[in-house]
């Protein structure tokens, strides 16, 4: 396993954190489809692996289930015990509906409970509030940082302007922000990653396989029918098709590392020093693998090549994507 390098004394607690982390999304989610077996066992399972694979960042957050992916992370560091879970850096977000201070220290605290921990190594805003500025928000992240349940404060999903906004408005530095990142959703390339790098902050890919559409499993002949997969536009027959061309880039430079799709997606989402990256995972084989890629360098060759064809990949998107996928969706319905 890789670990982040050259943020000198950023981390505060000292831990380690994995260039290739875990995120937890699923975990007790319907919405995936994986069943109650998943959530009861299969969850500890990948979560105990991960950490003996050297895995350090279990990424969770309280919308996910309704809370009830951090009881099971929760549950499985209990489980796994002192000694395994010494180094692990678990990161959680608030999803700031009405972020006044003594909410977000209730949260806070909240969330802290369902983990089990007495410490949240780092504590994200889910959202930017479109209302309420960060300078609201900031003061009860403050006083938890002050108090010692937050070791970092960081964000999600926010504008380069709004991440340093936020920064200044908590008076210390504002660890990561948290965004959707892949070869096929390279928005952070723009700024945040250059921003980032320059300041000692990370950047946290979420969706580093795009839902696994970079896994190479899905194509034309094979959409996905059901879950989350089904309502992304990212996986119309139109976009899926736009998309043989960087599969095919992506397919050559796994044949030369003899790795998957996916490890390759991954090794190119985590290239940049100041990104980790936090897929999720179906099952124990699924979380080894994402843990091998983190050891997967590309050459600077196959990053240029994989980016160059990143960038000549065009989904159609808005509107007409919706517009689209909704006719799929009756097609299909209409052919059972």
């Amino acid at each position: 396993m890789r670990y982040v390098t050259g943020l000198g004394d950023a981390v505060r607690s000292g831990k380690k954190l994995s260039k290739i982390g875990l995120g937890t999304w699923q975990f007790g989610s319907r919405e995936w489809g994986y069943g109650t077996d998943y959530a009861a066992r299969e969850a500890h399972l990948i979560l105990r692996r991960a950490l003996e694979l050297g895995i350090t960042v279990i990424d969770t957050a309280e919308i996910y289930a309704f809370g009830r992916s951090e009881r099971i992370v929760g549950e499985a560091l209990r489980e796994a015990g002192e000694e395994a879970t010494e180094g692990v850096f678990v990161a959680t977000k608030l999803l700031p509906l009405v972020p006044a201070p003594a909410i977000v220290e209730q949260r806070g605290v909240a969330s802290a409970r369902r983990l089990g921990v007495r410490t949240i190594d780092l504590y994200q805003v889910h959202q930017p509030n479109p209302i309420v500025a960060d300078t609201v928000t900031m003061r009860g992240m403050r006083r938890l940082l002050d108090v010692g349940l937050v070791g970092e404060v960081g964000v999600s999903n926010y504008s380069l302007a709004r991440w340093q906004a936020a920064e200044a408005a908590l008076g210390s530095p504002v660890l990561s922000n948290q965004v959707e990142y892949s070869l096929v959703r390279r928005a952070a390339d723009d700024a945040l990653i250059p921003y980032a790098q320059r300041a000692g902050r990370l950047v946290i890919a979420y969706s580093p396989l795009a839902q696994g559409l970079l896994s190479g499993r899905y194509d034309v002949t094979n959409r996905p029918s059901g879950g989350i997969r089904a309502t992304n536009s990212l996986f119309l027959t139109e976009n899926l098709a736009r998309l043989t061309p960087l599969l095919d880039v992506v397919r050559e430079v796994a044949a030369a590392h003899d790795a998957t799709c996916a490890q390759v997606a991954l090794a190119w989402a985590i290239h940049q020093p100041c990104v980790i990256a936090i897929p999720g995972a179906s099952s124990v084989a699924q979380v080894e693998a994402n843990a091998a890629a983190a050891d997967l360098e590309l050459t600077d060759d196959q990053y240029a090549a994989l980016t160059d064809a990143a960038a000549r990949f065009t989904p159609i998107a808005g509107p007409s994507a919706w517009a689209a996928l909704a006719a799929e969706r009756l097609g299909r319905g209409g052919r059972q």
